[in-house]
């Protein structure tokens, strides 16, 4: 054989290889070409695309809660409507109104008492077996006052003892009664005469003690021979006038 023709064997076997190497590079180009080029690109895409809708999704629904949170708060401090008890104490009801906070700081501020007043025990009345003295309560001020109710009424001695029981409250609460300076209104004790019931007769006493309607000061007069039988001793509320 010659050698140009070793030659050209040897160039063609070359040029079949190159071919060879040419072809497997484009297979490859064509398996992983543009569209394996673009795919982690697609992917990172959808991702980004996902992360984005989960954090919108994730601030809507914050935003709900704390929406629905601020709601709760608000309901939580909407006022009930109900009043509170005072403290220690039960519940009192409505409110005083104006009309009755006035009436009741009116009548505290103008009511009678033991240290504008002075105190008398009235002649003894007889008739059908009941006695009444009436318990006479004089505006020795120089302003008008007023008073309304029952009067607390004891007897006692001069050294403090006790006779008896106190009075009980008889008839109805009465009217409120204004006095003007020297102006007096009367209570009425009430008593039997001795045996029209068996039960006996208290012990004398010496001084009558009282608290004027709504005060917590005392006065005292002397009994005048006042003495209660058969258990019975009343008092009547205060009226306008002296009954002597």
């Amino acid at each position: 054989m010659s050698l140009t023709t070793k030659s050209l064997g040897r160039g063609r076997r070359v040029a079949a290889g190159s071919l060879i190497a040419v072809a497997a590079l484009a297979l490859t180009a064509c398996e992983g070409g543009p569209d394996a080029a673009s795919r982690p690109s697609s992917a990172a895409s959808a991702t980004s695309h996902d992360k984005a809708t989960a954090g919108s999704s994730s601030s809507e629904g914050s935003a709900q809660a704390s929406g629905a949170k601020e709601q709760s708060g608000a309901g939580g401090q909407r006022p009930s409507g109900k009043s509170a008890p005072p403290p220690g104490g039960k519940p009192t009801g409505k409110a005083p109104s104006a009309a009755e906070a006035h009436t009741s700081t009116e009548a505290t501020s103008d009511r009678c008492t033991a240290a504008n007043m002075s105190l008398r025990l009235g002649a003894a009345d007889a008739g059908a077996g009941n006695i009444r003295y009436p318990l006479v309560f004089t505006n020795k001020g120089k302003k008008a006052c007023s008073l309304r109710g029952f009067p607390g009424v004891s007897l006692i001695n001069r050294d403090g003892s006790t006779v008896g029981k106190p009075a009980t409250r008889g008839g109805g609460a009465g009217a409120v009664v204004r006095l003007q300076p020297g102006q007096s209104a009367h209570a009425l004790l009430h008593t039997v005469n001795d045996g029209v019931s068996d039960t006996p007769c208290w012990a004398d006493s010496q001084l009558v003690f009282v608290y004027p309607p709504g005060s917590k000061e005392p006065m005292t007069t002397g009994s005048r021979g006042l003495r209660v039988c058969g258990g019975r001793f009343d008092v009547t509320a205060v009226e306008a006038g002296s009954l002597g």
